[in-house]
């Protein structure tokens, strides 16, 4: 039954592929306009050619707070004034009678991809957490406990651990934290229907958050050894004297979480391009838990170099 379940499972994943060039020629599908319309965030999320979930539009412009459902502005209409730029700099986004883009805090679709993948890990983690309040020691875990824990021990030793050494406790749960969100947004990015198939972290504001938090972690909570590897570092004096490798250290405090937004963006949205371009989302599963696996080990590096005496 297991086995018959696993085939199922496996023919039902290669079906959801992009139809082929014959196809797109034969019955009018644009590949490209779906590529980008996966890849691009908007105001409605498709679920079908005639099913559309619309979203509330939330705007504050000088008139105040302007709220109304993205099906008052759909197909170029205009509602109070706003309509969704159709080109320019601001294709894509709504804008008011005048061309300007107000204040927008919408719930969109990668938005409320968010709030669905928040409400995963809650679920997820605080069954876990009742489990084992439970259970306690009394008996070994199995199945998806069993599993999630061994996938967080993984994480915790592997990964964290070896890369921070001693006192990686203190930023055990952020790292933790960072690597099951990214990868959970990654896995829903694979799921063709709803809730899955936003682009989460191929959108450059959700990698750019991440590396800013990374910044804090690595550079507000390290030890005061630290700065001075970085402002008076163990070189010979007239590298101090002229600032050449202190400024290489302080360029370099920029460039680390940058690197972490520029890999993970980068990666996703190559990742989605190719595989919705050639093949089926299947292989996209090994991307998915690669890139959260990078990112993770990376800021958790960057965190060890800053925390090493």
């Amino acid at each position: 039954m297991k086995k018959t379940l696993y085939i199922l499972f496996l023919v039902l994943l290669c079906s959801v592929s992009l139809p082929s060039r014959a196809a797109e020629e034969e019955g009018g599908i644009d590949v490209s306009e779906l590529i980008f319309e996966h890849l691009g965030d908007s105001y409605e999320w498709h679920i079908a050619k005639s099913c559309v979930i619309h979203l509330p539009c939330i705007l504050i412009d000088k008139g105040g707070i302007t709220t109304f459902m993205s099906s008052q502005i759909e197909h170029g209409q205009e509602y109070k004034g706003y309509h969704i730029a159709a080109e320019g700099s601001y294709a894509g986004k709504i804008v008011n009678e005048q061309g300007e883009r107000p204040f927008d805090i919408s719930i969109t679709k990668n938005v409320l991809e968010l709030f669905i993948v928040c409400a995963i890990l809650l679920s997820v983690f605080l069954g876990l957490a009742r489990w084992y309040k439970k259970n306690g020691y009394k008996k070994a875990p199995g199945g998806f406990v069993g599993a999630m824990e061994v996938l967080v021990g993984f994480v915790e030793k592997d990964v964290i651990k070896s890369s921070i050494g001693h006192g990686y406790q203190k930023f055990l749960y952020y790292l933790l934290t960072v690597f099951f969100f990214i990868l959970t947004c990654n896995l829903m990015g694979l799921l063709p229907i709803f809730p899955g198939g936003a682009n989460v972290t191929g959108n450059i504001a959700v990698p750019l958050t991440l590396a800013i938090s990374a910044f804090i972690a690595i550079n507000f909570f390290a030890p005061k050894g630290y700065y001075k590897s970085i402002f008076w570092p163990e070189v010979p004096l007239f590298l101090k004297v002229f600032p050449l490798m202190p400024t290489i250290e302080f360029v370099g405090v920029f460039t680390k979480p940058f690197s972490l937004t520029v890999r993970l963006f980068a990666n996703i949205l190559a990742g989605h391009v190719v595989i919705l371009s050639l093949s089926s989302l299947v292989l996209e599963l090994l991307v998915a838990f690669i890139q959260a696996y990078v990112f993770t080990m990376l800021t958790a590096t960057f965190i060890g170099i800053a925390q090493s005496e």
